[in-house]
């Protein structure tokens, strides 16, 4: 199994008042700092609203599977459905499977 590590950017774009009060009400439970990336996808920003992170971490079977793809699709239904505004979204990810290898071996290998 792979595991990956993916953070989609993106910009708040057009905020209805209603959104911009509700997100503001809520952003310190969104900080970066107590984030973490999860399956259904961790929703990061700040007070200002300017920029939002997703963090997602992607377990495929497949190695020709489409990580950075995947966590795309799932931001933009993820915005959609909040309704939330946005600019182009970007994605940057991480490869853990080795990392997660190597954390699980055992010392004598």
């Amino acid at each position: 199994m792979n595991i990956y590590r993916v953070t989609v950017r993106g910009r708040f774009v057009g905020l209805s008042s209603q959104t911009r009060a509700q997100l503001g009400a809520t952003a310190a439970d969104h900080d970066l700092f107590v984030s973490r990336f999860t399956e259904e996808g961790t929703f990061t920003y700040d007070e200002r609203l300017q920029f939002f992170n997703l963090r997602y971490e992607i377990r495929s079977l497949t190695a020709d599977e489409d990580p950075a793809g995947r966590a795309l699709i799932e931001a933009e239904n993820f915005l959609r459905i909040l309704r939330i505004g946005h600019g182009q979204l970007r994605a940057a990810m991480m490869d853990m499977t080795e990392m997660t290898r190597r954390g699980s071996a055992s010392p004598s290998e």
